[in-house]
């Protein structure tokens, strides 16, 4: 005998395959969540990205958009289930089923459904963000730096995502038991939801809004801080808003429109194109996200080709091969002890050079904060800077440098570029250790790549350099050498060779190269405690060189060529590691998401399908009707997210130094290769969505 028990649990066996898509739903979002919020929180991570650094604003911004997307698809997911459920729901109500009868099992079934799934996911963060690390370190580079270490803190992110996903499943069960008209119960999942529609115009002013956008949050920050000589708010990111706006817009234009008109055949793609704008408030929010996500993958992937290709370009066009520069009162090797421990590895030493420099204090206006406020007040002693004489510039380099008296010249690559840390407005050089000075202005760069720093070097008159050097100890001075191999490098000898120059360095060298001795001057004077003395930034260690902070931020650091070239992973592995991460995540979401639309349409055109079939469609015009749909779900954001991001990123190098130097268009040539990497990957996705959402249309 059919009871209402039977039949009830008959009806959720009927639709055990939107129940199945709904728990992958929950488990994707709630895995990709709570493995990103673990890699923010990792000690691993965060030691080596610094606080307020650009790296870790970007990663936090990123897991921003990422669970801001993961919301929206959850939410969704959700929506789709019960509106398949109401069904269910609508049938028992009309066999004669109260309302106080189903609620114990629909809210036992959704409440076991999201918990097992969203917990599932929660927990399978942690083993997903372990094999991924470990793939990296088996496949492309280890350290004991890349020990990763999780801190549980990270379940303060996930835990309320969540309880919000449960809570949202069982609000919305209740949302739907509360109907009372049975007949558009049963018939919730027919029901369309179409965009308002607007007119071709939408998708070109959409991009001149996006554009507008873009331009206004991009600058509004230094806008703000000339007007008012304030940091800006965090609120004036709201300018940004427009962006999203235009990205609305076109999206609509594409879902609505399309932006190809059929002239000859505006039938060929009619039924495609009403199936995408009978459910268009559903495809546009989709493709919203996906955009968003697609385009946050693109920026965490482009990290990796554009450091790679800079540091690939700096080391191949260095002059030397071993550049070393040290405080003078150090008792580093000399240069016969480099040809002795050269000579163990067989190799010869050639274009030996070497020359002096002082490290003096430079005037400017110093920046005072209030606040959020600040202003600017004229010191004497500002910052620290690296001086060589002409005539030690033209012995290290080879180059012959002519320096007007009473002026200096600062140090640059060819494009003069990343040269923010110098001071090119200075007007009075102070010897620290007699306080002598000496009256000087910029007069223009001196071009050599391998002399460019954080600090940053420039070159006296001979006549100035010997007037101000009088009297200064050997903490203000400094010496450099440099040299080439007579053929192939060996990298055991320079590790080896790294190693006893560090080794020779007392502790009191055991300095980042942003800890400035004339800042520390200069508040002393003050009565005031440096920063550098306090802050766990301004510390590196002699007992770890192979740290990434180490080798990054060391202020004697030597530039050791072949060191350089085959560490480079190894130096930048977490950072590699982090954004390759934030690709992964972004972008798998962002593949869930179309995968999971493409498959709602297959779920709620089932019957349309079916009709076509009986006026004898073949498989090959069914096939097409579904490639067109799934393929605007890819495609569309897919274009649009990988276009934007690439000219954002194209727009922020320009806008770092004012133009694209040669390494920075090499690098986005790279981020374009890797862009087809990513092409490919949401290619074979969706010719896999197709393959599934034919077997589920029954089209062979």
């Amino acid at each position: 005998m059919m009871t209402m028990q039977k039949l009830e649990q008959k009806l959720q066996r009927a639709d055990r395959k939107q129940a199945a898509l709904y728990l992958f739903c929950n488990f994707i979002s709630l895995m990709l969540i709570s493995a990103y919020s673990a890699m923010i929180f990792s000690p691993t991570v965060l030691t080596v990205l610094p606080e307020g650094g650009d790296s870790r604003k970007q990663m936090i911004a990123i897991f921003v958009l990422a669970l801001f997307g993961c919301t929206v698809f959850t939410v969704y997911a959700a929506s789709l289930f019960f509106r398949k459920k109401s069904r269910q729901i609508g049938t028992l109500m009309a066999l004669g089923a109260s309302r106080r009868r189903l609620a114990p099992g629909l809210f036992r079934e959704v409440f076991t459904l999201s918990t097992v799934s969203a917990l599932a996911g929660l927990l399978t963060g942690f083993p997903f963000v372990w094999i991924l690390w470990s793939l990296f370190r088996m496949l492309i580079v280890d350290s004991a730096q890349m020990d990763l270490v999780l801190d549980f803190r990270c379940l303060f992110v996930s835990i309320p995502f969540f309880l919000i996903v449960v809570l949202f499943s069982c609000i919305t069960a209740f949302r739907y038991l509360k109907r009372t008209n049975i007949m558009d119960t049963i018939r919730e999942e027919h029901k369309n939801e179409p965009v308002r529609e607007l007119g071709r115009w939408c998708g070109p002013v959409g991009i001149i809004v996006l554009l507008i956008g873009a331009v206004a949050g991009y600058n509004a920050s230094a806008v703000y801080q000339h007007l008012f000589s304030a940091f800006p708010p965090i609120w004036i990111n709201v300018l940004y808003a427009p962006v999203f706006v235009g990205l609305y817009m076109i999206i609509l234009h594409t879902v609505v429109h399309g932006w190809v008109q059929n002239k000859k055949t505006p039938y060929k793609t009619l039924i495609s194109r009403s199936m995408m704008k009978f459910q268009g408030r559903q495809t546009v929010n989709n493709l919203l996200v996906s955009t968003v996500l697609i385009a946050g993958g693109c920026f965490g992937l482009f990290f990796l080709p554009m450091m790679g290709s800079s540091q690939l370009l700096d080391t191949k066009n260095r002059p030397f091969d071993y550049l070393f520069q040290y405080r003078a009162d150090q008792n580093v090797p000399t240069q016969t002890a480099v040809e002795e421990l050269a000579g163990q590895y067989d190799l010869d030493l050639k274009d030996w050079s070497s020359g002096e420099y002082l490290y003096l204090a430079m005037d400017g206006q110093e920046m005072f904060e209030d606040g959020r406020s600040y202003h600017y007040e004229y010191t004497p002693l500002l910052q620290g800077g690296k001086f060589l004489s002409e005539s030690s510039f033209s012995e290290l380099t080879g180059m012959d440098v002519d320096v007007k008296p009473g002026t200096y010249k600062g140090i640059s690559n060819d494009e003069e570029t990343g040269t923010y840390f110098m001071k090119l407005e200075s007007e009075l050089l102070t010897n620290l250790s007699t306080m002598s000075t000496c009256d000087t202005k910029f007069d223009g760069f001196i071009h050599y790549g391998l002399l460019v720093d954080q600090r940053g070097y420039y070159v006296l008159d001979d006549a100035d350099y010997a007037a101000i050097k009088e009297g200064i100890s050997d903490e203000y001075r400094g010496n450099m050498f440099a040299f080439n191999i007579n053929g192939e490098d060996s990298y055991d000898f320079a590790y080896e060779l790294f190693l006893a120059f560090m080794g020779s360095f007392t502790e009191d060298c055991e300095l980042p190269i942003y800890y400035d001795p004339v800042e520390k001057y200069a508040c002393e004077q003050r009565g005031e405690t440096y920063w550098g003395d306090t802050d766990e930034m301004a510390q590196v260690s002699f007992d770890d060189p192979d740290s990434s902070d180490f080798r990054m931020y060391w202020t004697y650091m030597p530039k050791i060529r072949i060191l350089d070239q085959n560490d480079y992973m190894r130096t930048y592995a977490v950072y590699l590691m982090m954004f390759l991460f934030i690709a992964i995540i972004c972008i798998l979401a962002a593949m869930v998401i179309g995968y999971t639309r493409c498959q709602t349409i297959a779920l709620n055109n089932r019957y349309l399908f079916d009709d076509l079939k009986k006026l004898g469609a073949s498989s090959a015009f069914l096939t097409r009707e579904v490639k067109s749909q799934c393929k605007k779900v890819f495609r569309t954001p897919s274009i649009i997210g990988i276009s934007l991001m690439f000219l954002l990123y194209s727009l922020i190098m320009f806008g770092n130094d004012g133009a694209l130097t040669y390494s920075e268009i090499i690098g986005l040539f790279a981020c374009a290769g890797s862009l087809l990497i990513v092409s490919l990957v949401i290619y074979t996705v969706y010719r896999l969505t197709v393959r599934k959402v034919k077997e589920e249309l029954n089209i062979h």
